[in-house]
């Protein structure tokens, strides 16, 4: 898969920005957090659907075209999408979350 040279190295919360930068730039400024939730979700369909293969569920020949890398790229793309719109810097939320998570006891 071809790389942007511009993403090598960013900090999440650099991607976070750079997606939020260039979501305005394509002309997707009215979703609200809702919209972006569905597109998560229905990117994660597609995810799924691509994934179907490498379980041996069967699908149609002409279904087979979906790339695994892509739509894991579209899935975090809205997941940062959705975490600006609602304020949340993903990265402080996900280092807090692991550590309430390290105080657990995992059975």
């Amino acid at each position: 898969m071809a790389s942007d040279n511009a993403l090598a190295g960013m900090t999440l919360p650099e991607l976070q920005a750079y997606i939020v930068r260039r979501s305005e730039e394509r002309g997707f400024t009215n979703e609200t957090a809702q919209d972006k939730f569905a597109l998560l979700v229905e990117e994660v369909g597609e995810l799924a659907k691509a994934m179907r293969p490498l379980h041996g569920i069967k699908m149609a020949d002409d279904a087979r075209e979906q790339n695994i890398e892509y739509e894991l790229a579209d899935v975090f793309w809205m997941l940062l999408s959705l975490s600006a719109s609602l304020g949340v810097d993903l990265e402080t939320a996900v280092l807090a979350k692991e550590a309430k998570n390290q105080e657990r006891t995992w059975l």
